[in-house]
């Protein structure tokens, strides 16, 4: 996947269920989320169309997937164990050994997708977020 690709990919996402669109999937965070990350994530083509996306990355110590995706008519296929395996080897060629993907609670296709690729679902852990621009770190 490259900065090019991302009016298909972005089209795509948006008509995945379970799937999240932000502002960190705005143009410009996409191309350099691709930048900082080169090579690790890819997308399915067939005839010149995105069918398929997962976006891939780590920190040095754990390997991040986000945006799994395949247009409805070409699922079944095993698309998406192919784009998932391509990422998790290129991880592992870069010396990562755990990968994570976060996966939206309402979305259960995605649930279960993930633990039949063999992928557990973890109860110790939490996450937490916040929004960066918030101008407190918080009251003492």
């Amino acid at each position: 996947m490259d900065a090019r690709d991302y009016e298909q990919c972005i089209a795509l996402w948006k008509i995945t269920e379970g799937m999240s669109i932000s502002n960190a999937d705005s143009r410009e965070a996409i191309e350099s989320y691709l930048e900082r990350n080169e090579g690790f994530s890819y997308v399915a083509v067939q005839s010149e169309d995105i069918i398929g996306t997962l976006l891939a990355g780590h920190d040095g110590r754990r390997g991040y997937l986000y945006h799994l995706s395949v247009k409805p008519e070409y699922r079944g296929q095993g698309i998406a164990k192919i784009l998932v395996q391509s990422c998790l080897d290129r991880l592992r060629d870069a010396g990562i050994e755990r990968a994570h993907i976060m996966v939206m609670g309402s979305n259960e296709s995605g649930q279960s997708f993930w633990t039949g690729l063999g992928w557990t679902q973890r109860g110790d852990i939490l996450i937490c977020s916040r929004d960066i621009h918030m101008n407190t770190v918080g009251k003492e």
